[in-house]
């Protein structure tokens, strides 16, 4: 069976070796010139079940109103972007209501624990390979300000403990003492909770390291080739033209992100996955100054994770359609959010050895990835993992391949289907 894979970002390229694997011919198309050249070049660099909750949170429509305009808030919504986003968005404001928050947020913690050990799996057995990306099972840290969203976080933990997730409630003096980093920060603090299971890693490493064992093994990667449509013939997938001609399949897996929906579009198959930008910079830090655990800021809606002699700065949630522009306000606000946290940050980073970075993130509309086969046979799908991609990447992966397979999945595919 040969298989054609679109996209190249962390989605794609791990969906493409565990299909190679798995014995298929497969085949592994992008756009871009490069393999994570879009929203998985430089994202948060955390692997995490424990914050597996969609952005949809109950009251995230008021958050949208209350920020309007605000270029130093942590969710922002464009105005020119509103036409383009007025069906999407009103789904994603209707998969806010509380239940349908708390249920999707399960269906994605389940999701993350699942793999999250598939990660492990996959570290262990390609140890002797070349594939280095940074990753450690660090754990991660997330503090607090508010005793009220402490609270409220630590009843979320406690709702995915069945789902494998553990954690361990710090007070404010066992925070400081497992990242004195923060120490600048001791009076503000309320607590903080650690979670074990948690890992850290660069998926742009892994990206491009797991694409080059694959194609070792057999797989055949074709940058620089744009899709032009999916052809089909008696209603089932045929071949994928493109502006290099036409490509026979027997099936095709659509992990083009952001860009999926025009895709299918003329298959008669609505795909609700928008774009959202997210904001990093990458700062190159001496020994003195890595920090020992990867923290979650509650209050200012960052993550700041040690990748090797790096630290990976990252947040921020912006509604702009498909314009991908660096806005320099928005990656300053994510340096200026940090710094409220990390008070030893020098100030000679700023300009001189920051890389910032933006990218479009592909949401669904109800928050948890659109996943497995649909209603075109032949066609499956691996989209709409939004801010949780890298977390996703190996397990969605693999029922992904499970799905093409006809094989009885880790997890139901059910709680993803388009």
């Amino acid at each position: 069976m040969h298989v054609v894979v679109i996209g190249a970002g962390v989605m794609g390229v791990t969906t493409a070796w565990y299909l190679r694997e798995a014995g298929l011919d497969v085949t592994l198309l992008d756009a871009a010139t490069e393999p994570a050249a879009g929203a998985s070049h430089a994202n948060g660099g955390m692997l995490h079940a424990s914050h597996a909750e969609p952005w949809n949170t109950p009251g995230v429509g008021l958050d949208l109103l209350r920020y309007l305009g605000r270029e130093d808030s942590p969710l922002l919504m464009r105005p020119r972007a509103l036409p383009g986003l007025a069906g999407w968005g009103l789904r994603f404001l209707w998969h806010s209501r509380r239940s349908a928050f708390q249920r999707h947020a399960l269906v994605n913690a389940r999701l993350a624990a699942f793999s999250l050990r598939e990660t492990r799996r996959l570290n262990r057995e390609l140890a002797g390979s070349g594939l280095d990306f940074d990753f450690r099972e660090s754990g991660i840290l997330k503090v607090f300000r508010d005793p009220q969203s402490q609270a409220r976080n630590r009843h979320a933990a406690e709702a995915m403990q069945d789902e494998g997730v553990r954690f361990e409630a710090w007070e404010t003096e066992q925070v400081i003492n497992r990242e004195p980093a923060l120490a600048g920060v001791r009076d503000e603090l309320c607590g903080g909770l650690y979670f074990p299971d948690d890992a850290i890693g660069d998926a742009r490493r892994f990206t491009t390291g797991l694409l080059e064992l694959a194609r070792d093994r057999g797989l055949r990667y074709r940058p620089a080739t744009r899709v032009r449509r999916l052809r089909t013939f008696q209603g089932r997938i045929d071949a994928i033209e493109t502006d290099e001609g036409p490509i026979a399949a027997d099936a095709c897996v659509v992990a083009s992100g952001h860009e999926a929906p025009a895709l299918l579009r003329p298959l008669g198959l609505h795909l609700p996955v928008a774009p959202v930008k997210g904001y990093s910079l990458s700062l190159t830090m001496d020994a003195s100054r890595r920090l020992n655990l990867p923290l979650i800021d509650d209050a200012n809606k960052v993550v700041m994770t040690p990748l090797g002699d790096q630290l990976r700065l990252a947040g921020t949630a912006e509604f702009a359609g498909t314009d991908a522009r660096m806005e320099p306000r928005r990656a300053a606000n994510v340096l200026a959010q940090c710094r409220r946290t990390l008070t030893a940050l020098p100030a000679e980073l700023d300009r001189e050895t920051m890389a910032p970075w933006a990218g479009l993130r592909p949401m669904s509309d109800r928050g948890t990835p659109i996943l497995g086969p649909t209603a075109v046979p032949g066609l499956h799908l691996n989209t709409g993992s939004g801010h949780l991609g890298w977390t996703f990447a190996c397990g969605a992966a693999a029922l992904v391949r499970d799905g093409l397979l006809g094989r009885a999945p880790e997890a139901s595919l059910e709680d993803f289907r388009l």
